[in-house]
């Protein structure tokens, strides 16, 4: 299916959705989003930092990435925690991070031998990954300098984020002009629209690759956490995490987690899924599918601090991946190395190496179409 027949259309309706979905209780006003300098590229460019908060959540963004880099929310007795990873420098951003709190474009996951073939042109893509193409290349959108404008907007406070991709960039055609709108609602929800155009046929998946540990950033592993997906199917992969095409039933899997179960509970059986990740690291099929509004779709509590995170989104798919390749190297803000397991990452998007599986639900954007999703984290605690 073309993406026109899955464009989400924006404005007062989604805007009401999530009036609608705010699940946090301290409903505040806004404060304007503040701006401050990160650090310098080795080219002297300037990377800021802009702070923003509202009802309870505190969300820091980098002009570099469009990176979250830190997002701060109560527990049960209101004490505020950073709850994603990351790094106090811009050194690091650049040299060492396995993308967080970063916006990924132009193909959010992994395309097989970075190769697809659209309206009988093939196209060869960066390779970043194996022989792979991974979130969209040795240069994606989780690497460029993004233009920044801060809004307010009635109770809400956010930033606009854009940026242009220019025909050929890490391979991809067209170019693609996209923008991206993190907002913090009065109830501390952080709403993420993205939308995106391009002159040329081309292929676009956008997300975001947050590392949350609800306990804090620097607090060991997400094994206690509890999940819940509403999926009935996954996306199996081969060695190298490229999906075979088959939508599997997670009955009798470890990947089942329409009842809540902890993180923990089944990542170390012996299914050779999970020896291809080293863990969890798949797309799944979500019930709901496409649609047009953001539908409730994951739920991941913890709980010794009783932080919750609801997740809508009007995506199909939803990428789990447990934080399999932290391997001791990485220090974080709070002093702590992350180690395997210290974090999970919950991505919204349409399934990988969707452009070489007919099957899957299209990702190609036409000249005169417009690429919109949206997707809501609500906090709780």
């Amino acid at each position: 299916m073309e993406l026109s027949r899955r464009t989400v259309i924006a404005g007062a309706a989604a805007a009401g959705v999530t009036a609608a979905m705010s699940g946090t209780a301290h409903a505040t006003g806004g404060h304007k989003p503040v701006k401050s300098l990160f650090g310098k590229l080795a080219d002297g460019t300037k990377i800021y930092s802009w702070s923003l908060e509202n009802g309870g959540t505190r969300l820091k963004v980098l002009s570099y990435g469009g990176i979250v880099q830190s997002l701060e929310i109560p527990d049960r007795h209101g004490r505020c925690t950073n709850v994603s990873l990351g790094f106090d420098n811009i050194e690091d951003y650049v040299s060492s991070s396995p993308y967080f709190g970063a916006l990924i474009g132009r193909y959010g996951n992994r395309i097989g031998k970075g190769r697809f073939t659209l309206d009988g042109k093939a196209y060869q893509l960066s390779v970043n990954d194996g022989e792979n193409s991974l979130h969209g290349g040795s240069k994606g959108f989780d690497k460029v300098v993004w233009d920044i404008e801060p809004f307010t907007k009635g109770s809400d406070v956010g930033l606009y984020l854009h940026y242009t991709s220019v025909d050929g960039e890490m391979g991809y055609p067209g170019t693609l002009k996209t923008k991206v709108t993190y907002t913090l609602t009065r109830s501390g929800d952080w709403r993420i629209d993205y939308e995106a155009t391009t002159d040329k046929a081309t292929v676009v998946n956008l997300t975001s690759h947050v590392y949350w540990n609800l306990a804090g950033e620097s607090s060991g592993t997400i094994y206690d956490h509890e999940l819940s997906i509403a999926a009935s199917r996954y996306t199996p992969v081969d060695s190298g995490l490229i999906p075979t095409g088959e939508l599997a039933k997670v009955a009798g899997t470890p990947f089942d987690f329409r009842r809540t179960k902890t993180v923990g509970e089944d990542i170390r059986v012996a299914h050779q899924q999970l020896l291809y990740g080293k863990g969890i690291d798949h797309n799944w099929v979500l019930d709901k599918g496409s649609t047009a509004k953001p539908e409730w779709v994951a739920t991941l509590r913890d709980p010794s601090s009783g932080r919750t995170l609801k997740i809508a989104t009007t995506e199909p798919g939803l990428q789990f991946y447990s934080g399999n390749f932290l391997d001791g190297t990485l220090v974080g803000p709070g002093g702590s190395i992350y180690r395997q397991g210290d974090a999970l990452c919950l991505e919204t998007q349409h399934f990988p190496d969707s452009p070489n599986q007919p099957s899957f639900p299209s990702t190609t954007l036409r000249p005169g179409q417009t690429y919109r999703t949206t997707t809501v984290h609500s906090f709780s605690a």
